[in-house]
């Protein structure tokens, strides 16, 4: 079968740099456009670390790229964990590019441009794909499908006690992309966490001299430091590659159909995905909730990929 065409709306971040440079080099997957979102480092930075990314692995085929509303407002971000610009410090230049197109339109144009055959994958904030999905009739309609890490069916949050860090930062957006008349698939915290890497992947990267490898060599070993101190971790979890997986390769994760809303006004609560597993829910399913992935598999074709990256 031919690669499926996606467009990965991301805001890197290391787990997601990673992600990025998983997609680039997984032959089941075709990336159209690479979308950047404010999330784990403001969104101007985003768009500048997404730039810097693609330079450095520097893909046969580039990919369209967007860049993240320098306004787009987010509740917080993630620096202390990805360091303060976002890849485990590591300077990456960049050059200063003059025609630059804010993501929701490229995201647009790309589904116009193959209708039905696109695949949205996002694995930041949902500001970019709420802006599509709620605002583009035509584009809404041309998706083939949604594939979103976010949000936490029964383990509670990682930013806050009861929510996930995609989610919270954008909370509004969230619900409107699980409103919108698409077909989502939703990769929660209770799968993601599953997804760990030991040193190994630390290994891979350092044993190999393609671009991809060596930008991963530079990024990640801040990473592992930050889960050593922070959560007594001896490897990282890599929330972002989980949703690439799940779209490169869906035979690995099972899924459950469901129906979520977000919290959005709580004191205590807001971001939290709120999800409806009564006997007789009160509203037909809306996302379809990945409950398991096979890890082992996963991390083998992750390794497999990035083996033969350019």
């Amino acid at each position: 079968m031919p690669p499926r065409k996606v467009i990965l709306d991301t805001d890197p971040g290391i787990d997601d740099a990673v992600a990025v440079c998983f997609a680039l080099a997984e032959p089941n997957l075709e990336v159209v456009a690479l979308t950047a979102t404010g999330g784990v480092v403001g969104p101007e930075q985003a768009s500048r670390n997404l730039q810097a990314i693609v330079e450095r692995v520097d893909p046969p085929l580039r990919p369209r790229i967007g860049v993240a509303d320098p306004l787009q407002p987010l509740r917080t971000d993630a620096r202390d964990l990805h360091g303060p610009g976002g890849l485990g410090g590591a300077e990456i230049p960049v050059a200063e590019k003059a025609n630059r197109h804010l993501s929701p339109k490229v995201i647009a144009e790309e589904v116009r441009r193959w209708p039905g055959d696109v695949l949205l994958i996002g694995v930041g904030p949902m500001s970019n794909l709420a802006a599509v999905l709620t605002r583009e009739a035509d584009a809404l309609n041309g998706v083939s499908g949604v594939v979103a890490q976010g949000g936490s069916v029964g383990v509670g949050g990682d930013v806050t006690p009861s929510a996930e860090f995609n989610v919270y930062c954008d909370a509004g957006s969230a619900r409107e992309v699980f409103r919108a008349d698409a077909p989502v698939t939703l990769l929660p915290l209770d799968v993601t966490n599953e997804l760990t890497f030991g040193f190994d992947l630390l290994e891979l990267v350092r044993s190999r001299g393609s671009r991809t490898c060596r930008l991963l060599a530079e990024i990640l070993p801040g990473f592992y430091r930050a889960y050593r101190q922070r959560f007594g971790i001896e490897g990282v979890r890599l929330n972002a590659v989980a949703a690439v997986v799940a779209a490169a390769h869906p035979g690995l994760v099972e899924k459950q159909a469901m129906h979520v809303d977000v919290e959005t006004l709580g004191e205590l609560t807001h971001g939290q995905t709120v999800f409806d597993r009564r006997n007789t829910p009160a509203a037909e399913p809306n996302v379809e909730v990945v409950t398991s992935i096979d890890g082992e598999a996963a991390r083998d074709a992750v390794f497999r990929a990035l083996e033969h990256a350019p």
